[in-house]
């Protein structure tokens, strides 16, 4: 950081009270009121340099004690402090911290050459130009300090030189950019030390106010030359820097806002980082936009950012994880863990969406549309799974949930299978209507071999679903046995073939013939007893009947 020295003299001030004098022999004529502190000092030191306080003394005799309030001095009472010492040539010490108060107030005081040459506004200015705007850091401090005095820094034009030299450093290639911050996005330590990444800029402005970093970006964006993927990381970084429970997976994380302030500055952050996020797909990602409309209902955030957040996060719904779907219910009305009401109206969206598409291509069978939707109906049915182990899962929610998904999607329904079965087992309680109601989204024609045999045994689902296991299981293992047979036969046609063609070849014997014809016999009808058998041992009627004497038992029993 670069810093600017002014002045030799030691500093003589000194603190009485409310007061603050300079220790001289010479006695003071020029009383100076900022709010609460008065400075005593001299016309001869100050009055030459200073064009306002020439003006306002014009009138007073040379003998008189002046007293002047400059209760609007930008920069306030330490601002003007400096320009007094300057005055004196007491020594000053100037960096990116304190200048533009100390630059707004020698401009309030009119301290240009025009008053005295060598006065201190250009030595400001020069440092301005020269050191603090080539440098980076120098630029971001700056450009944050001037939120204390916005209207003086846009007039002074600061704010805006400041902006385009940052933009500029951003916009500075790779291999051009001097690397000497410390870094500390996540993942960055295993990478080699002398590498710059792409983001290398987002963690400094991330410092700013929301105003001054909104200009920055802004000004970066009307480049066009930035990647709409970088401002969605800077904006990513800027979010998580000021809203720290956009990362917190549970209900505690929301408890830090404590009051109508915090929450008002957090809606407008949250309303101001959406409009700035890029139109295009993937600028974000699918788990920060999930996070900021959890956080944008939580924090009150206007209609119009939670419909665009929904809409954009419909729009990438297939590049989620079930982590970023697993969000916290913060409505004190929801027991549930997971705010399930989230996901389905983001999963609406991206049905919406769908549908339009799919109309537009004349047909959903659109390899890349059906790719989508079937990425999306596996996600939500691992969704289905992690929060049918809720105990307070509202029933409604979550068969409305599994039947929202078009059946089109579901390739296998094992994934579905399997969640109905944990809030089954999750929720005994609920009764057979509700059971084969939660069933009704099941095809058990799609559930695999292996899941359709566990079907069959589950004595917590309906007997309607069992039934539809058992035909379906049946149906595939005749189809099975029925695929056998032809093979066995085919084999059988293949050996029969050649012997039958060149037999008169063979010259056999008439017992010899016999024997061969009463082998094939025998080979044919083999394979039909094998099916006949595993029809019997998969009769629906006869297992139904088991099942319901078994039920009828365990209420016998029950009742005893």
């Amino acid at each position: 950081m670069k810093f600017m020295k002014i002045g030799t003299e030691p500093d003589t001030f000194y603190t009485q009270e409310a007061s603050r004098i300079l220790i001289t022999d010479t006695p003071n004529d020029l009383v100076i009121r900022i709010n609460n502190t008065t400075y005593h000092l001299h016309r001869s030191s100050l009055v030459p340099k200073c064009g306002l306080l020439k003006r306002l003394c014009t009138d007073s005799e040379e003998s008189d004690t002046v007293t002047i309030e400059l209760n609007d001095i930008p920069g306030g009472a330490d601002a003007f402090e400096l320009c007094a010492k300057f005055c004196y040539g007491i020594t000053i010490n100037l960096s990116a911290h304190n200048l533009v108060n100390v630059l707004c107030a020698s401009k309030f005081l009119r301290m240009s050459d025009s008053v005295e040459k060598g006065n201190l506004l250009p030595k400001l200015e020069a440092f301005f130009h020269s050191c603090v705007l080539q440098g980076w850091k120098d630029s971001i401090v700056t450009l944050q300090s001037t939120a204390k005095l916005p209207e003086w820094c846009e007039n002074l034009g600061i704010i805006r030189k400041c902006v385009d030299s940052i933009v500029e450093k951003i916009l500075t290639p790779i291999a051009e950019v001097s690397w000497s911050h410390t870094y500390t996005r996540p993942g960055y330590a295993k990478r080699q030390h002398h590498s710059v990444p792409r983001d290398w800029w987002t963690e400094d402005i991330s410092d700013l106010d929301l105003d001054l970093f909104r200009c920055v970006i802004t000004a970066a964006r009307s480049t066009f030359t930035l990647q709409p993927q970088l401002i969605g990381e800077a904006l990513h970084v800027y979010t998580c820097r000021w809203l720290p429970y956009l990362k917190s997976k549970s209900h505690s994380g929301f408890s830090v806002i404590e009051n109508e302030a915090a929450l008002e500055r957090h809606r407008r952050l949250v309303n101001t980082v959406v409009n700035m996020i890029p139109a295009d797909k993937g600028s974000v990602s699918e788990g920060f936009l999930l996070r900021l409309v959890s956080i944008a209902s939580f924090v009150g955030a206007s209609l119009t950012t939670k419909t665009e957040l929904i809409r954009k996060a419909g729009l990438q719904l297939e590049e989620a994880t079930l982590e970023d779907l697993l969000l916290p219910s913060h409505s004190s009305s929801h027991r549930h863990r997971y705010d399930t009401d989230l996901v389905a109206t983001v999963l609406e969206s991206f049905l919406m969406l769908w549908r339009r598409q799919s109309s537009v291509h004349h047909s959903s069978n659109n390899s890349q549309l059906l790719h989508s939707i079937r990425k999306v109906a596996k996600l939500i049915d691992s969704y289905l799974q992690a929060v049918a182990l809720d105990v307070h899962m509202s029933f409604s929610k979550f068969v409305s949930l599994a039947e929202a998904v078009p059946d089109i999607a579901r390739e296998s329904h094992d994934r579905l299978y399997k969640a109905i079965n944990i809030y089954l087992k999750v929720h005994p309680e609920i009764s057979k209507e509700e059971k084969k109601q939660l069933c009704r989204s099941l095809d058990c024609q799609k559930l695999s071999a292996e899941v359709r045999s566990h079907a069959v045994k589950n004595e917590r689902m309906p007997l309607r679903t069992v039934v539809q296991a058992l035909f379906f299981d049946q149906e595939s293992s005749s189809k099975g046995a029925s695929n056998r047979l032809e093979r066995q036969e085919t084999v059988s046609r293949s050996k029969e073939t050649p012997v039958d063609t060149h037999m008169h070849k063979l010259h056999l014997a008439p017992d010899e013939t016999a024997s061969l014809g009463k082998a094939k016999n025998i080979l044919e009808g083999g394979g039909k007893r094998g099916e006949e058998k595993i029809r019997s041992s998969t009769d629906p009627k006869k297992i139904v009947r088991e099942r319901r004497g078994s039920e009828h038992k365990h209420h016998i029993s029950r009742d005893r």
